[in-house]
């Protein structure tokens, strides 16, 4: 079993080296790098270029934990759940039979997670299932181009939110595939969304809402086929979405939309040109983290909807909202370059998603909260803002979530390498993987990439190759790090205060190594409008307090919720549902003081699963005390934080391990006195 703890003595100036080295470390605009290289498909004009590129699905590999994590959804919910949920009954199925008459959002959630699931592990069994879902989008291709299930309101107008869902997985297929009819399917499609009527294009709220996706995959055909009627269309769809450009509001607040499509104007501004496009990208992701998003964990609080006065951090985000955040953020990354993107990206999947899921991946629950002290099956409204069981680890409940939750973990991976639009490649967050990729003139390289991280400071990478070559290297430095370090081959280059984007261009070669080497050190920070409470962080990960969890087993059909359907022969007894309440106090405060927290570092887990109290492998030790005034409110729930200034117990050590390891976790704590 590996230690954790990885050896690496950095030592030299900046920019400088014990040994005189070929390479130096360069800060970067994004906005400089230009598209200069044809091995992979960037924007055709008129849109604009972007920096970094998603490589074709199959080139990355993902190894250590993240590898475990999409195992353990294989074989857990999501590679099952076409066994278990009545919405992915094929009997009758609306995506297979033209008469069907269930399964409109339900199939393209789920297969859009489960089939980049099968094209990350070369499941043959997967891939077989996957196939008959596509043909079956293939076969419900009509005379007009119009495909998939026929969803009408009253007035006649079309529902065309799920074939959004049905053009990324088509998108996908054909990159794993090369399958050209993805290509005929889709210019049909695109043509009968031209020639629809404007006062009856998406008009409705989800398909209003969540426009940016459809605009989004037009600009995919686009830039293979050339074909010009998409740029009308692209406008076309810009005009009948949402306004996400609003200056201090939006069009709603709930959590998925939100997280899903404020990332629309940036996805028009590629075709406008039009600066204040993007700009509101950006406004839109600040303006609700300022109102709703004081807390910890990359999210905001909203529970289904955000309310007004509701922006404790007991309030949480729907597991669908952790993995559309994440997608946003992979999105922008590259076609901004701005480590902003790639800094919330694993905020989310690091501190926020993997509490939102059993340890085997067999259930998971509808919403997750920074201060979670329950998750049961009660009805906990108005505390959240949704009336039913909620909080539990129910597999059969919250349709939504249950299909939508796949694609997180595969979509991380997909996206760990980049190919950057000069020619190079991109590493901007950091995990175990191996990748094939293009770079220079078309040469083939091979990365294998080795870390702990996010439990570690250390990123190992070695290439290989039969042609020595010139090309640009980018990574990132982390925003948190200080005097981070980068050798090749063994000669050091210290970074000093260097963070951000940086890049290094050299000619490399074969059984090249590179080590960086990124310091984490303990940090906090204050939400002002949450009574002043404090978030204690390490590196990328946030520590919460260690609760012993007492989990109960309950009957998955009783706890569910009441929209909950499944087949006639999914076995509840096989899929439990699982209640988790705390077995040691959890009403503690913090002693605000970062030279009082000590890390503890231990043996990486055997079963490469570092995600459970049991598991994993860093701990800190830390001062603070019980708050006695400070409990469950009448809702079940914590209650709100406590005034600053709170009467409370006497010092003493307590335990903190990274919020996303802890299914019940308090990770915004309020300030005590030493």
């Amino acid at each position: 079993m590996k230690h954790i703890i990885t050896c690496f003595a950095a030592v030299g100036l900046l920019c400088s080296c014990t040994s005189v080295p070929d390479f130096k470390v360069e800060p970067v605009n994004p906005a400089a790098i230009e598209s200069t290289s044809s091995n992979y498909i960037n924007n055709r004009q008129p849109l604009r270029s972007a920096p970094f590129l998603k490589l074709p699905i199959g080139s990355v590999k993902p190894k250590g934990w993240l590898l475990r994590c999409i195992e353990l959804q294989r074989d857990g919910l999501a590679g099952n759940l076409g066994e278990i949920s009545a919405w992915l009954d094929k009997n009758n199925n609306a995506w297979l039979n033209e008469h069907g008459d269930h399964g409109w959002e339900e199939v393209p959630y789920w297969l859009r997670g489960y089939s980049n699931m099968a094209y990350l592990l070369g499941d043959k069994a997967m891939l077989d299932e996957t196939q008959t879902w596509i043909d079956g989008i293939f076969a419900g291709v009509k005379p007009d181009g119009y495909f998939g299930p026929v969803n009408e309101n009253g007035d006649g107008r079309r529902e065309l939110w799920a074939n959004m869902l049905a053009l990324q997985i088509l998108q996908d297929y054909y990159d794993f595939t090369g399958d050209k009819r993805v290509l005929n399917v889709m210019t049909g499609y695109f043509k009968w969304e031209l020639s629809y009527p404007e006062e009856k294009f998406l008009r409705d709220y989800w398909e209003n809402s969540r426009g940016g996706d459809n605009l989004a995959s037009v600009y995919w055909l686009y830039n293979r086929t050339g074909e010009t009627f998409l740029l009308d269309l692209a406008h076309k769809i810009h005009r009948c979405t949402a306004d996400w450009t609003q200056e201090s509001t939006l069009p709603n607040w709930h959590n998925v939309n939100v997280a899903e499509c404020f990332r629309e104007p940036a996805t028009y501004y590629l075709l406008s040109g039009d600066s204040t496009h993007l700009e509101a990208t950006y406004k839109d992701f600040d303006l609700i983290r300022r109102i709703y998003g004081q807390v910890p964990g990359g999210m905001f609080g909203s529970d289904e909807n955000c309310r007004q006065g509701y922006i404790d951090p007991r309030q949480g985000t729907e597991t669908c909202g952790f993995v559309e955040q994440m997608l946003s953020d992979e999105i922008l990354m590259a076609q901004t370059g701005d480590m902003k993107w790639v800094e919330n990206l694993e905020d989310v999947a690091f501190n926020s998603l993997p509490a939102a899921f059993m340890p085997d991946y067999k259930a998971l629950r509808y919403i997750t909260s920074p201060n979670h002290t329950v998750s049961d099956a009660r009805n906990h409204n108005p505390g959240i803002d949704n009336s039913g069981p909620f909080l539990a680890m129910n597999p059969f409940s919250s349709r939504c979530c249950q299909h939508n939750h796949a694609m997180g973990w595969p979509y991380f991976a997909e996206n760990l390498v980049l190919a950057s639009a000069d020619g190079g490649m991109a590493l901007l967050t950091y995990s175990d993987c191996e990748v094939s990729l293009l770079v220079a003139d078309s040469v083939k390289i091979k990365l294998d990439e080795s870390t702990y991280y996010p439990f570690d400071e250390n990123v190992s990478v070695k290439l290989s190759m039969d042609t020595s070559t010139v090309f640009p290297l980018y990574f990132r430095i982390p925003s948190w790090t200080e005097n981070a370090t980068v050798s090749i081959n063994g000669n050091i280059v210290d970074c000093g205060d260097m963070t951000g984007l940086a890049k290094i261009e050299r000619k490399w070669s074969d059984g090249d190594s590179i080590h960086f080497n990124f310091p984490m050190t303990v940090s906090m920070r204050r939400w002002d409008v949450n009574q002043g409470s404090v978030s204690v962080d390490y590196g990328p990960l946030t520590l919460s307090l260690l609760i012993d969890e007492r989990y109960e087993r309950v009957d998955s059909r009783e706890a569910a919720v009441w929209d909950s359907k499944w087949q006639a022969g999914a076995d509840a007894d096989a899929w439990p549902t699982y209640e988790i309440y705390a077995a040691t106090p959890w009403n503690y405060g913090i002693v605000p003081d970062k030279s009082l927290i000590k890390i503890e570092k231990s043996e990486w887990p055997a079963d490469n699963y570092p995600f459970t109290a049991a598991n994993v492998p860093l701990k800190a030790s830390a001062k603070g005390a019980l708050i006695p005034s400070w409990t469950s409110n009448s809702t079940g729930l914590c209650g709100v934080l406590p005034e600053k200034g709170v009467a409370h117990g006497d010092i003493e050590d307590i335990t903190l391990i990274p919020m996303g390891a802890a299914r019940l976790r308090i990770s915004a704590f309020p300030p005590v006195n030493n």
